[in-house]
C-alpha cells in the first residue's frame, strides 16, 4: 500500500487540521468532540448538520459554509460519527430556529443521529437520504444515501439561508430526495488505510455494478463494458426509476469515486447528456467531478434530479464552501 500518510491512526486528525488551515476563511475545526462549523452565524436561520465516515471527501466537510451546511461531523474512515459529535455541533451552530440533520441511510449513521436528536434540547428534525437505486426499495435496510446527498444539502441549505422554517426545510429535503436517484459502477476497489489492501478484487475484464461508497461490493460483478455501454446502463436504470417525461428539466450529476480523472467523467457526462437529449429531457443544470468519493476507488456514479422552478431557484442560489462555490 502506497499512501501519503504517517500512520492510519493519525490520518484523519492531521488531514482535518490541514483542511481547516487551508479554508480558515470559511470554517473552524473543533476537537473533543470532533466537528467542523461555518465561521458566520445567522440569527433566526435553521441550522443544517450532516456527517458520516471520512473517506468520502469533499462530502461532508467540503460543503460547510454559506448556502449549505452549518456543521459537519466526520467519523473515522467509513465509520459513523458519534452522538456526542452531533450534539456538540448542534449546540454550537444553533441560530434559534432549530436544527435539521441530513442523514445518509446507513445503519450506524441513522442510529447515532437518532440518539443525538433524542438527547438534543433544541427543536430538530431529520431528512433521510436514500437515493441509491442499486438496492430495491424493499431491501431490509432500505436504499443507501450516496451522491444525491449533496443535492439535498445544497437545495435545503439555500432554503434555510432564505429563511424557511424547520418544517419547511425538512419537507423540501424529503421532496428533493424523492426526486433524486443515483447509481454507480466501480472499475476497482478502494484501499482502506487501516486495512492495507483492496476491499475486494476485480479482474481486468470485470466491473462492479451498483457499488456503494464504503468499498462494499455492488449489486453484481459483470464484464467490463465500453463507456457508451456503461452510460447507457446507468442512465436506463435512472430512467426506469424516475420516469422523466419529455420537457422535464433535470440536474445531471456525474460523480467520481476518487481515482477517476475528469477526462473520463466528462466523457460519461456527454454520453449521459446525449441519452437524455434523445428522450426530450432537458438537462438544465450540471455538476461533474469528485464530490462523493470512496477513497481511491476507480469508478463513477450518475445522479439525476427532477427539477421544478423552486428547486432550480435554490440550486442556483449563492453558495460559498470549500468544494462548491458560485454566486458569492
Amino acid at each position: 500500500m502506497k499512501k501519503f500518510i504517517d500512520t492510519p491512526e493519525t490520518l484523519l486528525e492531521t488531514s482535518l487540521q490541514g483542511y481547516a488551515h487551508a479554508h480558515a476563511d470559511i470554517l473552524t475545526l473543533h476537537t473533543q468532540p470532533l466537528f467542523i462549523s461555518r465561521n458566520t452565524k445567522k440569527p433566526g436561520k435553521v441550522a443544517l448538520i450532516s456527517g458520516g465516515g471520512s473517506g468520502h471527501e469533499p462530502l461532508h466537510s467540503g460543503f460547510v459554509g454559506y448556502g449549505m451546511l452549518d456543521a459537519a461531523c466526520p467519523g473515522q474512515v467509513f465509520t459513523s460519527p458519534t452522538p456526542d459529535q452531533m450534539l456538540s455541533a448542534a449546540q454550537a451552530v444553533d441560530n434559534g430556529a432549530g436544527v435539521l440533520f441530513i442523514v445518509k441511510n446507513y445503519a450506524g449513521d441513522v442510529m447515532n443521529f437518532e440518539m443525538a436528536a433524542e438527547m438534543l434540547e433544541i427543536a430538530n428534525a431529520s431528512v433521510l437520504v436514500n437515493d441509491d437505486i442499486a438496492l430495491p426499495k424493499t431491501h431490509s435496510i432500505g436504499r443507501r444515501g450516496v451522491a444525491g446527498t449533496l443535492i439535498v444539502e445544497k437545495i435545503v441549505g439555500a432554503a434555510a439561508e432564505a429563511g424557511l422554517d424547520l418544517a419547511a426545510c425538512q419537507a423540501l429535503g424529503e421532496r428533493v430526495n424523492q426526486a433524486t436517484a443515483s447509481i454507480g459502477v466501480a472499475l476497482s476497489s478502494c484501499t482502506v488505510p487501516a486495512l492495507g489492501h483492496p476491499t475486494f478484487n476485480l479482474a481486468e475484464d470485470e466491473m462492479e455494478l451498483g457499488v456503494g461508497i464504503h468499498g462494499e461490493h455492488g449489486r453484481e460483478t459483470i464484464k467490463l463494458q465500453s463507456a457508451s455501454q456503461i452510460s447507457q446502463l446507468l442512465a436506463h436504470s435512472l430512467e426506469q426509476e424516475l420516469q422523466p417525461q419529455p420537457g422535464q428539466q433535470v440536474l445531471l450529476h456525474v460523480n467520481g469515486f476518487g481515482a477517476t480523472p475528469l477526462i473520463e467523467l466528462h466523457l460519461l457526462y456527454q454520453l449521459a447528456w446525449q441519452y437524455w437529449q434523445q428522450r426530450g429531457v432537458k438537462v438544465v443544470r450540471s455538476l461533474v467531478g469528485n464530490y462523493t468519493t470512496s477513497l481511491d476507488m476507480a469508478g463513477a456514479s450518475i445522479t439525476l434530479t427532477l427539477l421544478d422552478e423552486e428547486l432550480l431557484k435554490y440550486w442556483d442560489a449563492p453558495v460559498n464552501t470549500a468544494a462548491l462555490r458560485w454566486g458569492c
